[in-house]
């Protein structure tokens, strides 16, 4: 998987352990690109502290429902994505911009307890396949594009469609799940797809079962 100017080749080309960012709703998958607006102190050294090591990031939503630690943290999905920081930008203000290239998904572990830092970080296993080339063959492009139409017109929105058809199918599915504007337990579940088959048919099921509950002729929001 290359992300910038890093390609991993192997899941022992990963660290041990990496800085975790819970975020409700944020979908990060394989070779997508995510831009954060980090403000919060504690994020703010986070992301200090990737810059200065493997720029390595772990997203991954908080519990689906609700359940927090002792702590009052949040307790966590057992699915998230690395991300690897490819862009970076201060504000001007306190703040930082980054962008957050995705390089595999990773099965949670133990959390590090470093009381030194305010941030969690934690072990993980990676889904060591995510870091090879996939077999797209198996994907039906024509009806997940046709949803993706169907998405489109009952919401008013502008599509490059040249740009959609020419897009490589792995490109295809993941950029369209991430930004689908699903709630966290579908986002959740198109992360964990075991394949890119089984994404693109899952993103497909949802939009259909969306999409028919639209009433005749309401279009805008109605999905969201």
């Amino acid at each position: 998987m290359q992300a910038g100017n890093r390609n991993y080749r192997s899941a022992d080309e990963l660290p041990d352990c990496v800085p975790i960012f819970p975020l409700s709703g944020a979908l990060l998958l394989p070779g997508g690109r995510m831009p954060l607006n980090i403000f919060e102190p504690r994020y703010l050294e986070m992301v200090e502290a990737a810059m200065s090591g493997e720029r390595l990031i772990g997203m991954i939503q908080p519990a689906l429902d609700g359940s927090r630690r002792a702590d009052d943290e949040p307790m966590l999905t057992p699915v998230g994505c690395l991300g690897r920081i490819v862009s970076f930008t201060e504000s001007g203000d306190g703040r930082y911009l980054i962008t957050l290239h995705g390089v595999c998904r990773f099965r949670l572990g133990s959390e590090v307890e470093k009381p030194s830092r305010p941030y969690r970080r934690a072990a993980f296993t990676a889904f060591a396949a995510d870091l090879q080339d996939d077999d797209r063959s198996a994907v039906d492009r024509q009806a997940l594009i046709g949803a993706f139409r169907s998405f489109v017109d009952a919401n008013d929105m502008e599509v490059d469609w040249p740009s959609v058809e020419q897009a490589s199918t792995q490109t295809l599915v993941n950029v369209l799940s991430m930004m689908s504007p699903y709630g966290p337990a579908e986002k959740q579940a198109l992360l964990e797809a075991p394949d890119l088959k089984t994404r693109a048919q899952t993103l497909i099921a949802i939009t259909e079962l969306l999409l028919a509950k639209v009433p005749e002729g309401q279009g805008g929001n109605s999905l969201q």
